[in-house]
Order: structure tokens, then C-alpha cells, then sequence
């Protein structure tokens, strides 16, 4: 029976495994399909495109203050333009002068992992405070192992007894890196549904089925919103977070010491004539140079991945021999685990130096 047991088990884990290479092959190369459509076979695989497909950013909602609308054929549109959209009825426009501030693929995923952030977070907050005490169940006590781990291994132990008023930005930090990181690393459940109700619509039409399916708007809109993207490997993003970092540790440090930050910047002891270029370089560049390697740092990591990862899969249509197929999905499931690893290294990594970074400034050199 134990031996049984144990088989059983094994078993459920093959299956495990081999589901999660079918769901996982499938998405990606999804990604490979939707991007080589209404290409000929003659033009050939181009990489390129499916990299900018799967990493670049584009608009989905139109939000413009001051511009005007130029239709297609009227003077003035451009074709080109970056920020062309369509209207209920097929007609392309774009804005032109005034201020852009379109919704993108990337801040629709950032409203998606802020969404479930407060899906976890506000029902195990509500749950613990009832009675903080209390062990509720297996979810609220993952959230707190998460949050007193954090607490006491970052906040604490850089800021000592000063930490209290620090605990709400480094924990929204923190979750807010690793959940943009870990829906970056999911499949696009847009692009999958999109996919899906395509296949069903073509199915439909060629057996003739009678059943005048046919793909609705509105999914497709929730394939553009739900796209897959990493929030995290857009500059923007991670330079926006290294900016407040940079402000909170400025505000720290007026706060902490006063005006008098000015000039304890400059560490004692250093020769007169030396002392505006150590002002220089300790009161603006050191700060300044931390943010920028906040911000490339998480890029960097979380753009390189993806990369590795389609240049992988790719390696199956560039060669457009299947039977490169098992080694390449294989390198890619293995560079994808690495990547999971990475996404909660990352946002460990950022929370950590940015609570450093603000200890520094607290008192004087």
C-alpha cells in the first residue's frame, strides 16, 4: 500500500509537470502565432516584431487633454503615428498637440496586480485584526510570515527603533514589485481567451457547425487589458519607483537632521579645499546614482528573462524544425523557474536597498 501510494503520487506529479509544459508551450507560442498572422510564409519568422510584441508597450485607451482628433484621410494624419486607435467603426485616428496620457498595456497591468493585491491583502488584514492573536487559517498566517519577515529582516534591522513609520511604503513596495513581477511571468489570460474563442469561431465556420459563433469586442478589449506584459520592464516603471525612493530618502534626511543636512552631508574630516566637491558628489550624485541603480537594476532582471525566454522558443520557428521543439521548451520551463526566483530576489533586493539607502541618511557620517 505505501509503495502504491508513493506511485500514485509520482504519477500525479508527471502529470503535474507535463500539464504545466503543455499550458506553458502553448502560451508562449500563442505569443508566436498572434504576432506572425497575415505574414506570408515567404517573408519568413521575424523575431524582431515578437519581441516588441511581447515587451513593448502600446495604447489601449485614448486619453488626450487639449489635442484634437485627426481622422484617417484628413490632412495631417499620420499613419505612422505611435498612438493610432479605432473607433466603433473602423475608422483610425490619433491625437494631435495637447497632453497624451493614453492607458497602456502596462498600466493595465498594473491595475491588475494592484486589483488582486487588495484581493489578498484587505480580507487577511480585516481577518487578523479581529484577533491578532488568533491563528485564523493557513492564508492569513502566509501573510503575516510574509510581513514579519520584512519587518523584522529589512525594516528593522536596517532602520532599528526608527522602522514604525517606514512599514507601509516598504511593504506596498515590496508586494507591489513582486506581484507586477509574477504577473509578467503568467500567461496572458487576454490573448489565451482571445485565442481560444478565435479557434471556436474558425472551427464554426470551416465544418460549417451552424452555430454563428462569433468573437465579441469586448473580449478583445480584455485581451489588450490583459496582456501579459511585465510591468517592471518598462524604464517608466522602475524609474517612477526609484524617484520616490529618492524623495523619501531626501525627505528623511531634512527630517531627521534638519537643514543642517546641507551641510553634514560632507563626512568630518575632510580638507577644506576638497570639501564643494565632496558636497557635490555626497549630497546630489550618491543619491542620484543609487536611484539609477535601482531602477536598471530591476529592469535589467526582469527584461533579460523574457528575452532568454522567446529567443528559447524561438529557436523552434527560426529553424522551423520541430524536433528543436523539446529542447527549447525544456530550456525555457527551466529559465522560466529561474525567473520566479528572480521576480521575488527583485522585489526582496529593492525593498532592502531602498530601507539601506534611507538608514544612511538618518544621521550624520
Amino acid at each position: 500500500m505505501y509503495l502504491r501510494a508513493i506511485s500514485v503520487e509520482n504519477k500525479s506529479k508527471y502529470r503535474f509537470f507535463l500539464s504545466f509544459l503543455l499550458v506553458f508551450s502553448l502560451s508562449f507560442t500563442n505569443v508566436f502565432a498572434n504576432d506572425s498572422e497575415g505574414h506570408s510564409s515567404d517573408e519568413g519568422f521575424d523575431f524582431s516584431e515578437v519581441m516588441a510584441h511581447h515587451l513593448g508597450d502600446a495604447p489601449i485607451f485614448p486619453l488626450n487633454f487639449g489635442g484634437s482628433i485627426v481622422t484617417e484621410g484628413q490632412p495631417g494624419f499620420d499613419a505612422e503615428n505611435h498612438d493610432v486607435f479605432v473607433n466603433h467603426d473602423g475608422v483610425k485616428y490619433h491625437y494631435v498637440g495637447g497632453l497624451d496620457l493614453h492607458i497602456t498595456k502596462r498600466v493595465t497591468m498594473m491595475w491588475i496586480a494592484c486589483f488582486f493585491m487588495f484581493l489578498i491583502f484587505i480580507p487577511a488584514a480585516n481577518l487578523i485584526s479581529r484577533n491578532p492573536k488568533k491563528v485564523h487559517n493557513k492564508f492569513t498566517s502566509g501573510v503575516e510570515a510574509f510581513i514579519s519577515y520584512l519587518k523584522e529582516n529589512v525594516v528593522d534591522a536596517s532602520l532599528d527603533h526608527h522602522g514604525h513609520s517606514y512599514y507601509h511604503y516598504i511593504f506596498s513596495l515590496f508586494f507591489f514589485i513582486l506581484f507586477c513581477n509574477l504577473f509578467g511571468l503568467i500567461p496572458s489570460i487576454g490573448e489565451l481567451t482571445v485565442a481560444a474563442s478565435d479557434g471556436l469561431v474558425t472551427l464554426d465556420q470551416k465544418f460549417s457547425l451552424g452555430l454563428g459563433l462569433h468573437t465579441p469586442h469586448s473580449l478583445h478589449t480584455f485581451g489588450e487589458i490583459w496582456s501579459g506584459i511585465t510591468p517592471t520592464g518598462d524604464i517608466s516603471v522602475t524609474l517612477s519607483l526609484a524617484s520616490i525612493t529618492l524623495l523619501t530618502i531626501y525627505g528623511t534626511a531634512f527630517s531627521y537632521q534638519g537643514i543642517s543636512f546641507v551641510a553634514h552631508a560632507v563626512p568630518k574630516g575632510v580638507p577644506l579645499p576638497l570639501w564643494p566637491l565632496m558636497w557635490v558628489l555626497e549630497f546630489i550624485v550618491t543619491h542620484i546614482a543609487r536611484s539609477f541603480a535601482l531602477t536598471m537594476r530591476l529592469l535589467a532582471n526582469m527584461t533579460a528573462g523574457h528575452v532568454m525566454i522567446l529567443a528559447l522558443l524561438g529557436f523552434i520557428f527560426m529553424s522551423e524544425n520541430w524536433l528543436i521543439a523539446p529542447v527549447s521548451v525544456l530550456s525555457s520551463v527551466l529559465i522560466y523557474f529561474l525567473e520566479l526566483l528572480v521576480a521575488f530576489l527583485q522585489a526582496f533586493i529593492f525593498s532592502l536597498l531602498t530601507t539601506v539607502f534611507i538608514g544612511t541618511v538618518m544621521h550624520r557620517h
